[in-house]
């Protein structure tokens, strides 16, 4: 078998790149040590999917910035109780603020339309915004929530993107809000998954970046890389909402590198890990957004073993839980 291993040295713009840090996993390194092994590769955000008091006083004194989640099953409480999104603010960003810097909240992760929480995410959204304020620091932090790109009924070609009926109830407050905000949407972007999902008309070349040329001509634009294109049809569908001005903020990508041979591959995640990176710090954006940056939170800092789900969940690591790296890949 053969084993691949990238050297690359990954272009400047660390700025745009962080890494999402979970828990679920029974070996994995001690809170401070995850936070020095961030340090020591450069890698300047961090996602975690709850307030957890030990990475956060562990955060203090570092230059790491923070993308922090209300857990699911606090939004209802949140955007009910009237003291809850005020209670909240204050045990987990004003008790560690300024030592550890917040960037953004995000107000769920994927919060599925069918559940009865997706009706409160947006009144928490509201609510968290109201406290940070409180607290004197809504120009401090954004407020927002991480979707799927599930809540899209149109993705192909990207300019008629479109969410669906059924979410839009859901989407159009929450978009209403980031509008007034200015605060960006987070989108989860798994070419992965589009590429298991329909291997007939998507290609592995078009999900992993190594098109040599234009896959798909829509309009004026042209798209070389599926990420791009699931990116611009949220864009188009957030203008058909009056979401022209919203930022989109990829707050999860990654590829397994096991458990669903052969798309599932040690060689295809490094390959896509290092083609993501380069593609998000390079400065060129999207077709429909060009000429940025492209903000980029990796799925995930570590194999875990106690992930639920299909047997690759517990494969999107860029490091093994020894800490030692699974590509290589230099991130500063």
């Amino acid at each position: 078998m053969m084993l691949y291993v990238l050297l690359h040295e990954v272009p400047s713009g660390a700025q745009y790149i962080g890494i999402s840090y979970g828990l679920n996993g029974n070996s994995l390194p001690s809170k401070q040590d995850v936070i020095n092994l961030y340090n020591r590769n450069g890698i300047h955000r961090m996602r975690i999917y709850a307030p957890v008091p030990e990475v956060l006083n562990a955060l203090r004194g570092t230059n790491i910035e923070l993308l922090v989640d209300v857990a699911n099953e606090d939004i209802q409480s949140i955007a009910t109780n009237p003291s809850a999104a005020v209670n909240w603010v204050q045990n987990n960003i004003k008790k560690y603020s300024p030592a550890v810097k917040f960037r953004y909240i995000s107000v769920g992760s994927e919060v599925p339309l069918s559940s009865n929480i997706a009706q409160y995410v947006g009144p928490a959204i509201e609510k968290i915004q109201n406290a940070l304020a409180s607290a004197g620091l809504q120009n401090q932090i954004k407020v927002s929530t991480s979707i799927s790109a599930g809540l899209l009924s149109v993705s192909y070609p990207p300019s008629q993107g479109l969410f669906s009926n059924e979410a839009k109830p859901f989407i159009k407050p929450i978009i209403d809000l980031l509008v007034r905000n200015n605060a960006p949407l987070l989108v989860n972007v798994y070419p992965y998954f589009s590429y298991i999902g329909d291997p007939v008309d998507i290609s592995l070349d078009y999900a992993l970046f190594t098109s040599r040329g234009i896959v798909v001509q829509d309009g004026s634009f042209g798209y070389q890389n599926i990420f791009d294109a699931i990116l611009d049809a949220h864009y188009a569908a957030l203008e058909k909402e009056g979401g022209s001005s919203v930022n989109i903020v990829v707050s999860e990508t990654g590829w397994p590198s096991d458990g669903n041979p052969p798309a599932a591959s040690f060689a295809n995640a490094g390959t896509y890990y290092w083609n993501v990176i380069s593609h998000v710090k390079s400065g060129k954006g999207t077709p429909r957004r060009p000429g940025r940056g492209i903000e980029t939170y990796l799925f995930a800092m570590f194999d875990e073993n106690q992930k639920p789900g299909a047997q690759t969940e517990r494969h999107f690591g860029l490091f093994f839980p020894d800490q030692q790296p699974k590509y290589g890949i230099a991130f500063d």
